[in-house]
């Protein structure tokens, strides 16, 4: 037996890939399939009709039957019943029968000339929801802390009905710990309470098939205190159930369900299993739950009830074991186990039976595996008939779970059904066998297209048929070779995956399906795209309200994909507000508000990927002002102040200011008092006597102060004597015998009381004497008159009020009024340092004599005359003051060699003490300033002559000159220098021997004993000859530019006044250089230029007034006739308007002219006239192109289309267009179409007539005419 189930199980293996299920196409032969069937257990609504689905496909399509609690149902017999068009779903109509009448088991059979499926047993059974039986319910009365438990005793219903306690309002009653429903619907009081006294417990049944609620009769329940309970009650009780007559005490906790220490319980596999632990006691005790034989599924569990219900879903056979619940409290603990034994209905293992597709002389397996606890049985039957009853079959063998197939042969095709059963339940499933002979095909749809993104896993199908099974082959682009390694994989169902697609992957892909009867190939292309990516994502943001926030999300995506923006709010749709704008890469909010905040999110969406990004926002304000202030714990110079914070409004409140309002001293005006973290509501005030006190609050977070609370009531503090004195006592004079005592007087909230005045007293340091008291009010200052002069008194000034004195004040220090000083320094000397700064000396002035605070003393000093005759003096007085107690002092910025004098004196606060004796100094000889100027004449070939004046501020006598020269070259480098020393009386000098054509530069400088002073510098050239002195211009060039002549030059003479001088060449006359200024540059632009002409330009440098000028070579310099910025007259606006102008007037002239000449035979109106032969016609004149005269005795007629005045008259308006205005003929006029109207006789309406039927032999320019009458 062993080895035939080794057999067995090896041809299992080599032939498994061979019972693949093959999707065969609808139109190839094959046995019928279930394609949809009712549940095993259908519970069906009794007010709808019953509809009981069975749908199968097949080739060809199969038919249907029933069979009923397992007989035929004639289903033409039954007027209710209705089986559905190519379909054997029943639709039975409950209109005439009720719906208990088909109640039963049904099954459906399908079947064709290939086979036969059934269906599973549908068992129909009716909803019922029936109502509670009708019962009296007695009040219940309990003793306070006993146990309790109200029944519920729902009525049996189909499916069983949702329990649920309510009260009369149609509230749910409140369940804790010790308040909790069970499983069964009970309720149950592990104690009851005073307050679960009430009339209105109610149990309610929910059916949800039928959606009704059925309502239990109200129950009530009255917790009493026996020991206030009433001997008269006795009666009463007679009546009801009393519980307990005992006095309750508190005690350790029993189970009401379970019973006793033990239990067990069965459940499925796959279900749920639901415990539960149920204990009274007094306090309430816990629940807690553990499993003895291993660990609690946490992943599939969890506690309902406070923890009483231990709930575990889909079951499975490792949940079996010993689980136990623990209620405990103060008193003591009790425990239950309960042990849960795990069954299994019968369930498949690696799946139903699959279809088998098979070609002649193929083999093949069905297999059955299924499982179960206990374990199942199966069975096999064929086209619905048990496999032992079916027809013989030599290719055909049974083992078990499992049917082989050994050489099958056409007309083999059958279905097969699996019965898997137990005491449990059962499984049934359909699986055919068909025997055919197919090429092979692919039914994925050609050139289809796969899109996926790059990194991803993509998949291309191949989906085949073929008996045999075809292989499957892929190919890429070239089809140079298999697809069959790395990155490629291929499935059993053709599908070809790429693990981690890439760009190159992208392209054009064969799937190639072949076996013994052909070959069919499939193209398919796959196109790798680049992911979505969120390139900047939005950011966390932190707003106040009222103002706009952006929130950008930029996002980088396939080009070839079309992108979709979309934006959460709290992962919901955006709220519909305008104020919310969406833009293509950002979500702007304007005028943000409370309820903006939350988390924002943008989703790009693809048709194959997306990407996401979120970023809250935190809208923020000024907290709301604080409420509920209240004042506690009032004591005489304190309160406690509390009260209750505003909304922050996301930004925490960082402290809170709290300000007071004194109603008796400065009504209206708010002080701030103190401030508190913002972490409290309360604070400790300290308060001042004798003020009225209003207080509130303000709140302050990272917005700013929130508007203030409203104030608290008034508290008033009692008067007291004053607890500091003024300030700031200071005592001076302001006359020489006068005492000023000032001070800063207290705030009204200092003053502590009323009638506040102030004791000021006084008297002299160095004097033993009383005190001088004085009180005053309403005053900061007191004067006290014939006090010595500048005599050191001491001070206090101390706060009364009408409630008592303030403390003992503090000493202040003051002196009386100052007077001037009535002595000058002595022993006054001087020191003079060098020729700019003396040193002054004196002895101070004893402090006595100084009368007053020292200040310092002042030196006053002069300049009296200079030494030297040539320089003028001055009597301009200067003043020098040194503070503080000096002795001595420097005197800066004297004149050398020049006589000062000076004089010392003292002075206070009051003012300056008498002069010293005025003293003379000089001062020596300094170094002289530079020579007031230097100038070179007789410029000759190898000589040139200096000139010079002294310096101005010679500051010593002049002891004598030094002269230094040196050559420049043309690239201004100093050559070697030269010097010469001159006499004191010279101003001149000629320097022999100097190199011609040469720039020198001149340095000359002034002397005296102390030294040389600073230098003057002059630049000069010598000449070539006498004739013609050498030019210091150089590289003389022009050229021509947009805007003129370009001069360019190089220059190194020493004169600044350099400009350009031109002429025209042979001009007539004496014509005047024209000069241009160059300003310092060495080239300039000559501007306005006649063109075609010639200019002579040469460089000018003019020296000092007696020096000759420098002048360059000349240059001639010729101007184009034409310049660039000149423009063709016949480009310009004004020129082209008045050529057009002209024409226009030509072909005017011509077009008049052209219609007198032509006016004789061309146009209607000369033809209708011919045909009238008007005796009055005369003719045109040749000669001038002009009309000769018509009359008509006639009415004037008016113009077509024209206004007729009331007098029959036609009137030419000015604007008319008439040829009287080119020749000499009457008042002819055109009409709308361009013919001549004239003053015809004859009738009218012959005219007309030919004028509608007529047409001119040549184009009229009538209409041009008359379009351009404006111009004539």
């Amino acid at each position: 037996m062993m080895e035939r189930r080794m057999d067995t199980a090896l041809l299992v293996l080599l032939m498994g890939h061979l019972a693949a299920a093959l999707e065969v196409p609808l139109d190839l032969p094959q046995p019928p399939t279930i394609t949809q069937q009712s549940p095993k257990d259908y519970i069906i609504d009794p007010r709808e009709n019953i509809v009981i689905h069975c749908d199968a496909k097949g080739k060809p399509h199969p038919s249907f039957s029933w069979t009923r609690n397992g007989t035929h149902f004639d289903i033409d017999e039954d007027v209710n019943v209705v089986m559905r068009p190519h379909s054997g779903t029943l639709v039975v109509d409950i209109s005439r029968e009720k719906a208990d009448h088909y109640e039963g088991v049904y099954q459906c059979t399908a079947r064709n000339k290939h086979g036969t499926a059934v269906s599973h047993n549908i068992v129909i059974r009716q909803s019922r929801s029936p109502l509670w039986s009708k019962e009296r319910i007695k009040q219940i009365v309990v003793q306070e802390g006993v146990s309790l438990v109200l029944p519920c005793r729902p009525p049996a219903g189909l499916p069983p009905p949702i329990i649920f306690w309510m009260d009369n309002n149609f509230q749910r009653l409140p369940q804790s710990s010790r308040v909790s429903q069970s499983l069964n619907g009970d309720l149950y009081f592990s104690n009851v309470l005073r307050e679960d006294s009430r009339n209105d417990y109610i149990c309610y049944a929910r059916f949800p098939h039928t959606q009704t609620i059925q309502q239990k009769q109200p129950i009530t329940v009255k917790v009493l205190n026996l020991e206030a309970i009433n001997d008269t009650m006795a009666a009463f009780y007679n009546e009801t159930d009393l519980f307990s007559e005992d006095p309750v005490d508190e005690r350790k906790p029993t189970f009401l369900i379970p019973s006793g220490s033990s239990s067990s319980h069965t459940v499925l596999r796959g279900q749920v299993l639901e415990m539960e632990c149920i204990a009274e006691g007094l306090p309430t005790p816990e629940i807690s739950w553990i499993k003895l034989s291993g660990d609690l599924p946490t992943q599939r569990m969890s506690y309902l009830y406070y923890q009483k219900n231990l709930r575990i879903v889909n079951v499975s056979a490792s949940d079996a074991g010993d689980y136990r619940c623990s209620a405990k409290n103060m008193l003591g603990s009790v425990h239950h186990t309960i042990h849960v034994s795990v069954k299994a209905s019968p369930y498949w293992i690696g799946g139903a039976p699959r279809n088998l597709v098979l070609a002649p002389g193929e083999n093949g397996v069905l297999t059955c595996r299924a499982s179960g606890t206990p374990k199942p049985s199966i069975t096999w039957a064929m086209n619905g008939i048990p496999i032992a009853n079916s027809p013989k079959d030599l290719s055909r063998k049974v083992e078990e779970d499992t049917i082989i197939f050994t050489d099958i042969q056409m007309g083999s095709s059958a279905v097969y059904q699996c019965n898997v059963s137990n005491d449990h339940g059962y499984l049934m499933a359909n699986a055919f066998v068909n025997v055919l002979s197919e090429p092979p095909r692919v039914l994925t749809p050609a050139n289809k297209v796969y899109q996926v993104i790059k990194n991803h896993r993509a998949r291309i199908d191949c989906a085949f048929f073929g008996s045999p099974i075809p292989k499957i082959t892929w190919f890429k682009d070239s089809r140079s070779s298999t697809l069959d390694g790395d990155p490629y994989i291929q499935h059993d169902n053709g599908t070809l995956e790429i693990h981690t697609a890439q760009a190159r992957n992208s392209g054009k892909y064969t799937c190639a399906a072949r076996n013994m009867l052909g070959i069919y190939e499939n193209h398919v292309y796959l196109e790798v795209k680049e992911p979505t990516r969120i390139l900047k994502q939005p950011e966390y943001k932190v707003v106040q309200r009222g103002r706009s926030v952006v929130f950008e999300c930029k996002v980088k995506h396939d080009p070839t994909l079309v992108p979709t923006m979309t934006w959460l709010k709290d992962d919901g749709e955006l709220p519909d507000d305008e104020r919310l704008i969406v833009d293509s890469d950002s979500l702007t909010i304007t005028d943000v508000t409370e309820s903006d905040g939350g988390v924002y999110t943008c989703i790009m969406n693809t048709t194959l990927d997306h990407d996401s990004a979120s970023a809250e926002l935190t809208v923020v304000e000024r907290p709301d002002p604080p409420t509920d202030l209240e004042l506690t714990d009032q004591k005489k110079r304190s309160v406690q102040l509390t009260w209750t914070p505003g909304d922050e409004h996301n930004s925490p409140i960082q402290k809170f200011l709290i300000q007071y309002d004194d109603s008796l001293h400065h009504r209206g005006h708010w002080h701030n008092l103190t401030e508190v973290p913002g972490t409290r509501t309360t604070a400790h005030l300290k308060l001042s006597p004798y003020v009225h006190y209003t207080f509130r609050v303000l709140a302050l977070n990272a917005m700013g102060f929130s508007r203030p609370s409203f104030p608290s009531r008034m508290f008033k503090t009692e008067a007291a004597a004053p607890d500091e004195n003024p300030k700031d006592v200071e005592g001076f004079g302001t006359e020489h015998d006068n005492l000023v005592i000032s001070w800063k007087p207290l705030t009204g909230l200092q003053s502590n009381g009323p009638g506040l005045r102030y004791r000021v007293m006084w008297r002299q340091k160095a004097v033993e004497s009383d005190w001088t008291t004085v009180t005053v009010s309403n005053n900061s200052r007191f004067v006290v008159s014939g006090t010595p002069t500048f005599v050191p008194y001491e001070l206090k000034v101390q706060a009364v009020n009408d409630h008592g004195v303030g403390p003992e004040p503090a000493i202040a220090r003051g002196y009386s009024g100052e007077d001037l000083p009535v002595a000058a320094p002595e022993n006054v000397q001087v020191v003079v340092l060098n020729s700019t700064l003396a040193e002054v000396h004196w002895d101070p002035v004893p402090h006595k004599l100084i009368r007053g605070h020292l200040k310092g003393y002042k030196v006053y000093y002069w300049k009296e005359r200079s030494l030297h005759k040539h320089n003028p003096y001055h009597m301009e007085k200067l003043i020098l003051m040194f503070s503080g107690n000096h002795s001595h002092g420097m005197v800066p910025g004297l004149h050398p060699f020049s006589v000062y004098s000076f004089n010392v004196r003292v002075y206070n606060g009051k003012g300056e003490g008498p002069v010293s004796p005025t003293q003379q100094f000089d001062t020596p000889e300094g170094v002289p300033g530079a020579p007031t100027s230097l100038i070179v004449t007789n410029s000759n070939l190898d000589t040139l002559t200096l000139e010079w004046s002294p310096p101005h501020d010679r500051k010593g006598r002049i002891t004598g000159y030094t002269l230094k020269y040196q050559p420049v070259n043309n690239s201004n480098e100093l050559g070697p220098v030269e010097e010469l020393a001159l006499l004191a009386n010279e101003t001149s000098v000629t320097l022999p021997n100097l190199k011609y054509s040469t720039r020198y530069k001149f340095y000359l400088n002034a002397k005296t004993v102390r030294g040389a002073g600073p230098a003057i510098s002059q630049e000069a050239v010598t000449i070539v000859d006498e004739a013609l002195p050498v030019s210091p211009f150089g590289n003389v060039s022009s050229s021509v530019g947009e805007d003129g002549p370009l001069i360019s030059w190089e220059y190194w003479g020493p004169e600044k006044n350099v400009y350009v001088e031109y002429m025209v060449e042979n001009s007539e006359g004496e014509q005047e250089w024209q000069k241009e200024p160059v300003n310092g540059s060495q080239n300039v632009v000559l501007k306005g230029l006649k063109g075609g002409l010639s200019y002579r330009v040469r460089l000018v440098a003019k020296g000092h007034h007696d020096q000759p000028l420098h002048h360059s070579e000349e240059l001639l310099v010729t101007v184009p006739a034409v310049a660039s910025r000149q423009v063709d007259i016949a480009t310009q606006g004004w020129f082209i308007g008045l050529m057009c102008a002209i024409a226009l007037l030509i072909l005017i002239l011509l077009i008049i002219c052209f219609i007198q000449r032509n006016k004789g035979g061309k146009y209607p109106v000369k033809e209708k006239e011919d045909a009238h032969t008007d005796p009055e016609f005369q003719p045109m004149k040749e000669d001038d192109c002009t009309f000769g005269e018509y009359s008509d005795n006639e009415d004037h007629k008016p113009l077509k289309g024209s206004r007729t005045p009331s007098n029959g008259t036609v009137k030419r308006d000015d604007s008319d267009d008439s040829l009287v205005d080119y020749g000499e003929g009457g008042d002819g006029q055109f009409n709308e179409d361009g013919s001549f109207i004239g003053q015809y006789s004859g009738k009218s309406g012959s005219r007309d007539t030919a004028e509608g039927h007529e047409s001119s032999e040549a184009p009229s320019p009538i209409n041009t005419m008359n379009s351009l009458n404006s111009f004539v």
